[in-house]
């Protein structure tokens, strides 16, 4: 081991890094919702895909992918399970036959109201672990990462 960077220095980087324990997190509450929608064959991903499409008018890709925080490429592939499933349907938008606007089926509306309450009762259950820290975001954190 090398003098200059001592094991104190990595158990300060996994005591104090923000970014460590919200990527930590982040992969946790990602498996823990991944295993609450799996009976309904969604991913947390798709779930948040899915749910961002209901609203009176589909959006246009490049908007969704802003919400989403997800690159156009990204979500463009990501869609292409879900419409396979008849989940989503992509239409020519009808004011740049360009774009695209991908619209929630029935089925996909279907889907989703099934799979709600199982995501409330997740959510409930992380809502529960973060009250218990009472606002300190490290706590917070590793709590969620497990």
């Amino acid at each position: 081991m090398r003098a200059d960077l001592p094991i104190e220095t990595t158990l300060e980087v996994r005591d104090r890094c923000l970014c460590l324990k919200a990527q930590r997190a982040a992969r946790a509450l990602a498996r823990r919702f991944d295993l609450a929608l799996r009976p309904f064959g969604l991913t947390n991903g798709q779930f948040s895909i899915l749910m961002s499409l209901n609203r009176p008018a589909p959006p246009r890709i490049s908007d969704l992918a802003e919400f989403l925080a997800m690159d156009r490429t990204t979500l463009t592939a990501a869609l292409k399970p879900l419409q396979r499933r008849g989940l989503v349907t992509v239409l020519a938008d009808p004011e740049d036959l360009r774009g695209r606007l991908p619209v929630l089926t029935d089925a996909g509306r279907d889907l989703l109201v099934a799979a709600v309450p199982v995501w409330r009762a997740a959510h409930d259950e992380v809502d529960a672990l973060l009250w218990a820290s009472r606002g300190d975001l490290r706590a917070d954190l590793d709590r969620l990462a497990g």
